[in-house]
This record gives structure tokens, sequence and C-alpha cells, in this order.
């Protein structure tokens, strides 16, 4: 069972979700792992792809709450889940820190780009992240933010920082959707603006639309651009009630040769989404 939260119910939505899980496992009598993870991963239909396959080799029934990663973070905190799988770095050493999660396992990364409309009003393509942003906010280009405390907006923050520029969050030209990462696109295209995606889900868009999507990737490649995706299990010593030895089973299968395999192997269009690191 699969479930993504929208923009106006996700509190709501996920206390239902969580709360649906529960009467399931006790229903179908197994053994099920509650995770909190990021829009991108279950998008691209990673997931969806994964599952299956962990449910056969371990029995485990996998069940997904898709949210941005401050969200799955703070799930995380709170004991409603058993397990992350996120992607802002920063944000998930200070759990480590506090002791809210443990076992911390890098596991993919893919990267993030920049994409605007192909007639690049700005002019930015090509150019590297610092210029490009310098550019936009001096032409108030139209750029499309998903403001959502989500991996993928907290590194554009930091981008905008690492450019020195001033977050700008006051102008009109920049758009704050507080929604996903695909919701973050389309919006972007109606508006014939810039925005800043990962690259496992511009795949999936670029899907969506046959190869020929109404935004193209202008600026990538950047050495700032990396995406790391990690497994974080609860911590049973501040949440009792979560399933560690389950989330363990899932952080080690995640990482397995095999699995690693699996995640490299996975692609829209023969383009691959992610691409395994797990030491």
């Amino acid at each position: 069972m699969k479930m993504v939260c929208k923009k106006m119910c996700v509190v709501a939505c996920v206390l239902v979700c969580l709360i649906g899980l529960s009467g399931n496992a006790a229903v179908a009598g197994g053994d099920v792992l509650k995770m909190a993870t990021t829009t991108s991963t279950d998008n691209t239909g990673l997931l969806d792809y994964l599952a299956p396959v962990f449910k056969a080799d371990s029995g485990i029934e996998l069940q997904w709450v898709s949210v941005g990663t401050g969200k799955a973070l703070a799930l995380g905190k709170n004991c409603d889940v058993d397990v992350l799988l996120v992607h802002a770095p920063a944000a998930e050493m200070k759990l480590v820190q506090d002791g809210s999660v443990i076992d911390r396992t890098e596991l993919m990364f893919n990267d993030f780009v920049f994409i605007g409309p192909p007639s690049d009003p700005a002019g930015v393509k090509g150019a590297s992240v610092k210029d490009a942003l310098g550019v936009i906010a001096s032409k108030k280009a139209s750029f499309a933010s998903r403001g959502d405390n989500s991996g993928t907006n907290k590194k554009e923050l930091q981008l905008w920082k690492h450019a020195q520029l001033a977050v700008p969050d006051k102008e009109t030209w920049y758009i704050q959707t507080g929604q996903g990462m695909l919701n973050t696109i389309n919006i972007a295209a109606e508006r014939d603006a810039y925005t800043m995606t990962d690259r496992g889900t511009y795949i999936k868009y670029e899907s969506n639309w046959k190869g020929n999507p109404p935004l193209v990737i202008l600026v990538e490649g950047d050495s700032t651009l990396r995406n790391q995706y990690s497994a974080l299990a609860v911590n049973p010593k501040k949440c009792s009630n979560v399933k560690y030895d389950l989330a363990k089973k899932f952080i080690v299968w995640m990482a397995s040769d095999k699995t690693q395999k699996l995640i490299g192997n996975f692609e829209l269009m023969k383009k691959q989404l992610f691409i395994p690191n797990a030491k």
C-alpha cells in the first residue's frame, strides 16, 4: 500500500496513513515495516520496484508514507514510523546526534539539476550554479521553489547562500509552491519558470511527457549538486513502540550487493535514476 500526502492535508493524511498501516498489519498478521520517505523515491517508482523483492526475501511488508524530508524526519523523531529513507544529510545528522535515529547508512545518490523553459529567458544554460542563481536574481526571472522544508528545498536554500545571495523569499518572482517535486515542476512549467529538482524525478517527469517535456535541463554537473540518500532506523531507546529489528533488516537488505545492483539497474527511458553507493 502506497500513500502520497498532498499539500493542504499533510498532517491529517500522515496520521490516517499510519493508523491504516497499523490496522492492516493486525489484519494480515504478518510483519509490517512502516517507513517515512521523501517524495522522489516514491514518485520515481523505485519503492514500487523494490518493495515486492524485499517482501519475497524477508517476508516483511514495506509500507510507506511519502512526504518532504523535513516531515519524514519529524515522523521519525515523533516515533510514528520505524525507518526513514531520506536525502538531507545535515538534518539527518542532527537527529543522529540527539539520539532520535541510529544506524544511518548511505545507500545511493543522484544529483540535482536546474530546469527551465527551452527558450531559457534568463540565459543560464551551461552556467555554474552560483552564476545561474545570480543571473536569475538579477533578471528577476520566475523561479519555483518547493518551499516545504524537503531535502530538495533545504539544498536549494543552501545553494542561494553558497552563491552569496539572500534567499529571495519576499520577491514576487520567487514562487513558493509548498508542494512536492512533480507538482512544483508542473507549476514551474505553467509559469515559464525555472526550478531545481533531483535528476530521478526529472527523468520521471520527462517520461510522463514521452521524452518531450515543457522544461529542460539547463544547469547540471556542478560539484555542489550531489544528492545523497540514506536510511536511518528510529532509535528503540527513544521510541519503545518501533520495530527496530525489522528496520535493521531493511537497512542491511538495502545495502546488500543484490539490492545495490537492483538500484543500479532501475531505469526509465533507458536512463539510470540512482547510483548505488553503500559502503
